[in-house]
C-alpha cells in the first residue's frame, strides 16, 4: 500500500499559505509508516515545534491501472475514507526557502491518522460531498468536493500516468482552509456528511 498525497487542492487553502496556484495536481507521497489506525494518539514528535493539521478525503484504490483516462477513472477507487495529512511546518518552510525537497515534513511516523472505516463511493455524489475537522469540538475545517480545483476522476488520471495505481492505494486528495497548530492535549475528530470517522488525541 502506497499513500499519494494532492497538494494545492483548494483555493482558499492555497490564499491562507501564500502559495501559488498551480496548473495541474502537486503530487507528493508517504510511506506506510506514516499511516496511524485504530483512533490511536499522535505523539508529538521531538523535531518540530510546528505540527499542523490538514484533514483530507482520502480515496480507496481497488483496481490496477496506468495512464487510467479521467472518463474510467471511477473504475478504480471504490472507497472513501477521511485522513490527517499532519506536517512538520517548520521543517517544510526551511526546506522550501533552501528549494529542497520536504519529504521528512509529510512523511514522518504517524504523519498520516486514517480512518478505519472506508464508506461505499455509491453512498456519494462525488462532486457534493461536505467533510469537516473539529478539535476539542469547535470547528476548525469544513470542505466540500466541490470547491476542489481537481476532481477526484482528474487526480486518478493524472497520478496514474506517473504511478502505477494498486489495489489498496489511498489518494489524499487535498484540504480545505483553516490548517493551523496541534498542541499536546487535543483531541481532533474528522467527519464526512457529519458522520465521525475519526477520532484521536494528541499526545
Amino acid at each position: 500500500m502506497r499513500i499519494f498525497a494532492i497538494g494545492r487542492n483548494y483555493a482558499e487553502h492555497i490564499k491562507e499559505l501564500n502559495n501559488e496556484r498551480p496548473d495541474e495536481p502537486v503530487i507528493f507521497t508517504k510511506p506506510d509508516t506514516a499511516v496511524l489506525r485504530n483512533n490511536a494518539p499522535f505523539y508529538y514528535p521531538d523535531f518540530s515545534t510546528d505540527i499542523h493539521y490538514e484533514v483530507e478525503l482520502v480515496l480507496r484504490i481497488c483496481k490496477e491501472g496506468k495512464n487510467i483516462e479521467p472518463k474510467f477513472a471511477g473504475k478504480y477507487y471504490d472507497a472513501i475514507g477521511i485522513g490527517i495529512d499532519f506536517t512538520a511546518r517548520d521543517l517544510q518552510q526551511k526546506a522550501k526557502e533552501k528549494g529542497l525537497p520536504w519529504d521528512i515534513a509529510k512523511g514522518f511516523n504517524g504523519s498520516a491518522p486514517i480512518s478505519d472505516t472506508f464508506l461505499p463511493v455509491s453512498n456519494f455524489d462525488v462532486n457534493n460531498i461536505n467533510f469537516s475537522l473539529t478539535i476539542d469540538g469547535e470547528l476548525k475545517q469544513q470542505g466540500n468536493t466541490s470547491l476542489m480545483l481537481f476532481n477526484f476522476d482528474f487526480i486518478i488520471s493524472y497520478v496514474s500516468k506517473f504511478f502505477t495505481l494498486r489495489t489498496g492505494d489511498l489518494i489524499f486528495t487535498g484540504t480545505p482552509k483553516g490548517v493551523g497548530p496541534v498542541k499536546v492535549g487535543n483531541v481532533l475528530s474528522a467527519s464526512i456528511e457529519n458522520e465521525k470517522l475519526l477520532e484521536f488525541s494528541i499526545k
